[in-house]
């Protein structure tokens, strides 16, 4: 089952709480996901100082306050369970396939993350073309996070980061079809 029990102790009365292990699902799922939020945060930030639209700010805004949330919610659980922040066995082995298969480049460490090439473009441009470059990437991130928070749905087993999981596919779908709207806005599509 992936999971473990932890005697906790509350007003003085014990009681067991299920802890997943350093292999399963859950810890996997959060070490790779909190790993993948910084970058979205990083972008978010990148774009904010390269453009004056508001709607593109804004937008970054709230990506970037939502995962930097998440990405500790994450973290925070990772030490409650007294687990390992990183995983010996590297990126995505908890998702069905593994690590197989996934050929990650230039600084890209999991499925929809931009490569350094890629960042230090974003950084490079201003106005349109960096908005432009900023949704496409994070279009693609988005993909990628949503294809790990699925898998967290349907594999984790505690019930608030399953929770979590579905609520990042919902929000992040939702932003893809700004992102849509941005883009056809700017002459452009997601890549």
């Amino acid at each position: 089952m992936a999971l473990s029990l932890l005697a906790m102790t509350d007003n003085g009365n014990d009681k067991s709480v299920a802890v997943p292990t350093a292999d399963s699902a859950d810890a996997g799922f959060a070490r790779d996901m909190a790993v993948h939020h910084q970058q979205a945060v990083e972008m978010a930030y990148i774009v904010r100082d390269r453009t004056k639209n508001e709607e593109v700010r804004g937008l970054a805004y709230d990506i970037a306050q939502t995962q930097a949330n998440q990405r500790g919610m994450l973290l925070g659980w990772l030490s409650l369970w007294n687990l390992p922040v990183t995983s010996p066995d590297g990126y995505m082995t908890w998702m069905p396939m593994g690590g197989m298969g996934r050929e990650m480049k230039d600084g890209s460490l999991m499925p929809g993350m931009a490569t350094n090439t890629e960042l230090g473009r974003l950084g490079k441009l201003t106005g349109k073309p960096a908005e432009i470059l900023y949704l496409q990437l994070m279009y693609a991130h988005h993909m990628g996070g949503i294809d790990m928070a699925r898998a967290c749905a349907q594999q984790c087993k505690i019930p608030q980061e399953k929770k979590l999981a579905q609520g990042m596919v919902d929000a992040q779908q939702s932003e893809m079809k700004v992102m849509v709207d941005l883009l056809r806005e700017r002459g452009s599509a997601p890549r």
